[in-house]
């Protein structure tokens, strides 16, 4: 799923020769598809939640009135859970602890899982700044089911790198567990709209209780949806 420069530019609310300078300067990263400049949706969410930059949901909505609404961020926290404590000494460490404690249907192969994550983060580390990461796949994690949409939020009982950067220290995961691609990238739209709010980040960062952030979700859905 790809956006044009045009869309890319609704996206994040600035110009599109703001977008083609971001692309000619090498930071932001494209596709070229007939001389046309493309965009990856996730990867353009996962670039402007780095930089902490708005983001527009509208291109990541259903046209169609009839599917399952949006996808709260507390409804996928409630069912996904916040989970402390989680162990592990490197990615592939963490990530095992990650991938065997998310809800996931019966059919779902766990270690495959774990592999895919970790050919992921070969690839391109997933932090978005401040110790936060989202791990998922190129092809974001999407299981069948009945509209499964969970997310995972996970405090690492010690700090591990991530990325290629030794600078790239990571303590807190959120990890999210889809339907399809689109869903995913609703919900990855409402996270790292979440991750401006400082209210939320701050709560997150000091590791409340599973009360205090859930009552931040609430209050962010409620804006969102208003």
């Amino acid at each position: 799923m790809h956006l044009s420069v045009l869309e890319a530019a609704h996206v994040l609310k600035i110009p599109e020769n703001h977008v083609y300078r971001l692309i000619e300067e090498g930071q932001l990263p494209c596709y070229w598809v007939n001389d046309q400049a493309r965009l990856n949706r996730t990867e353009l969410l996962e670039w402007a939640t780095a930089r902490r930059m708005f983001i527009s949901t509208e291109l990541f909505n259903d046209s169609d009135k009839q599917t399952q609404q949006l996808p709260m961020l507390t409804d996928a926290l409630m069912l996904g859970g916040i989970h402390y404590q989680i162990t592990g000494s490197d990615r592939e460490s963490v990530l095992h602890s990650v991938v065997s404690i998310l809800q996931l249907p019966e059919d779902v192969d766990r270690e495959m899982l774990l592999q895919i994550l970790l050919a992921r983060e070969s690839a391109g580390s997933t932090a978005v700044g401040d110790g936060i990461a989202i791990p998922h796949v190129r092809q974001p994690i999407a299981v069948n089911g009945d509209g499964l949409t969970s997310m995972a939020l996970c405090f690492l009982a010690s700090p591990i790198q991530m990325g290629n950067k030794p600078v790239e220290k990571v303590h807190t995961l959120f990890v999210m567990v889809t339907p399809n691609v689109r869903r995913h990238l609703q919900l990855l739209a409402r996270l790292a709209t979440a991750l401006r709010d400082e209210q939320f980040k701050a709560c997150v960062l000091a590791r409340h209780d599973p009360q205090s952030i859930l009552q931040h979700t609430r209050r962010l859905d409620a804006i969102i949806t208003s």
